[in-house]
């Protein structure tokens, strides 16, 4: 069995993964375009100095892919940091060890120390976009109402629409990732 850091080593940057997209791509270059690290960040300073990486497992017709993604590619940017990302259906074995609610949702972000080691996980949304994502699906039908389909497609058409024009969006997403790698990466001090 591969370990993460062996996914690591056999990823594709973030960089290069955001030019193949072929769902979403101009949505994701729109968030990238217009989101910016915050100034003055103890947080890019901490990246800095602990210099880790981060494997990203991904895909790109993933909703919550085209927020995080670019949000993570500029923190790593502001931090010089590497972040790669492998194929969720490519990469079953990998994904399998990081279930949420027993199922392969993604993005998945691994923060790996210098020595490969998996020091924290975060994914696929921010609690706060959790909340209001769950409130919004209260309003679907059950799945086998002859309107879902429709129903749903106009939910996921609203989600990704304020996905790309929402910035206080993108700090949930950001401040969470923040969050939780600060913290694990404090505990290597």
């Amino acid at each position: 069995m591969k370990t993460e850091q062996q996914y690591f080593e056999e990823a594709i940057s973030l960089n290069e993964y955001m030019e193949k997209m072929e769902s979403h791509k101009d949505n994701s270059f729109e968030i990238y375009e217009q989101f910016h690290v915050p100034q003055d960040d103890e947080f890019i300073a901490l990246l800095k100095d602990k210099s880790p990486h981060i494997l990203g497992i991904t895909e790109d017709w993933c909703g919550d892919a085209m927020l995080n993604n670019p949000i993570l590619r500029r923190v790593a940017e502001a931090a010089n940091i590497d972040v790669r990302v492998v194929y969720r259906d490519q990469t079953l074995d990998l994904i399998d060890r990081y279930l949420i609610n027993g199922g392969r949702s993604i993005p998945v972000y691994l923060l790996l120390d210098q020595d490969g080691k998996v020091i924290a996980k975060w994914g696929p949304r921010a609690p706060k976009l959790q909340e209001y994502v769950m409130e919004l699906r209260k309003e679907l039908p059950a799945s086998d109402d002859p309107t879902f389909k429709d129903k749903q497609k106009a939910f996921i058409d609203k989600i990704t629409a304020e996905y790309i024009s929402t910035p206080e969006y993108w700090l949930w997403v950001y401040e969470d990732i923040r969050k939780e790698f600060t913290a694990a990466l404090q505990k290597q001090s």
